[in-house]
């Protein structure tokens, strides 16, 4: 196969996005949300991972932390995969980091990226579905059972179990 042919065949293949976020709580539990200004509804701190320029899902839940909150924190273990189907865009593979618990001095220093965000606030577990899409919520609380009951990543599929 020479370059142009390996060429033409990685454009031909399928596409897929890829995201990563960090999963901060605080000494009660509530949840970090943050709220965008480019479309309804919460997520958490995070986004697309740059894999044009070499970026890891660890490394961009760390950047879009940064960018989105002002809080440079090094992100603990991974909680949650989720391959996520949805309208009008390809799959997306969505990464989840355990950001872990923010005092009341950290939450102090949070700074919003206001070209992209309008608020934030913490959310307690029970109210998550009010604030978030359906898939994400059920993404968010397996990342929540994943380190409240300290088990290993979990395997999603458009939000619920890969394996039932």
């Amino acid at each position: 196969m020479t370059d142009n042919d390996y060429v033409t065949y990685i454009a031909g293949l399928p596409r897929v996005l890829a995201g990563a976020a960090a999963l901060f709580r605080d000494a009660g539990g509530r949840v970090l949300l943050v709220e965008p200004n480019y479309r309804e509804g919460w997520g958490l701190p995070g986004g697309t991972i740059e894999s044009d320029t070499d970026e890891t899902p660890r490394g961009a839940a760390r950047r879009e932390t940064f960018e989105e909150i002002g809080l440079d924190v090094e992100l603990g273990r991974l909680l949650a995969v989720d391959w996520a189907h949805g309208p009008a865009r390809p799959p997306i593979v969505a990464y989840i980091f355990d950001g872990g618990v923010l005092d009341d001095e950290r939450l102090k220093t949070i700074r919003l990226q206001e070209e992209e965000l309008l608020s934030w606030r913490l959310v307690p577990r029970e109210d998550l579905p009010d604030h978030l899409p359906t898939t994400l919520c059920h993404r968010v609380l397996a990342a929540l059972d994943a380190v409240t009951k300290n088990h290993g990543a979990v395997e999603l599929e458009n939000g619920r179990p890969a394996l039932r």
